[in-house]
């Protein structure tokens, strides 16, 4: 698969968790809190593939990798544990103030993965670009 198709499915599963999120809104929580089981699930079984998918990739770019990951692992080990905490609680003004956490909490997610889209553009554009130049100097036509 061309890494800029990879962008398309980026694009695509953006647009799912935006649906999700919209619909979320209308869900009964016994349902929401199913979405929610279903969403951690899945978002660690992609970081769990991510990794296994990149061996190849961090190798050349090893303690940058392993940096990239050990800090998301840690991050999300931390916000996974404040979320389980936030459940335990019953204290109204408590759960009002972590109801805002839990918004800027998703509100810096979504500022993270629209800069990682960015980051991912960018990285995409340049592959096109470094592969071109490779055909290039090696006499093959682009394309």
């Amino acid at each position: 698969m061309a890494v800029s198709d990879d962008l398309s499915r980026l694009s695509t599963r953006a647009k799912e968790a935006e649906d999700r999120a919209s619909a979320a809104k209308t869900q009964a929580r016994e349902n929401l809190e199913q979405s929610i089981t279903k969403a951690r699930a899945s978002a660690q079984e992609v970081s769990d593939r991510a990794r296994s998918d990149s061996a190849a990739a961090a190798e050349k770019t090893r303690s940058w990798g392993e940096g990239v990951q050990r800090s998301w692992k840690e991050h999300l080990a931390e916000v996974r544990q404040r979320a389980d905490e936030r459940k335990a609680e019953r204290n109204a003004e408590q759960a009002e103030s972590n109801a805002e956490d839990a918004e800027d909490y998703a509100a810096w997610a979504i500022d993270f993965a629209y800069a990682a889209i960015g980051e991912a553009e960018y990285a995409v554009l340049d592959a096109v670009l470094t592969r071109q130049d490779a055909q290039a100097a090696a006499g093959a036509p682009s394309g």
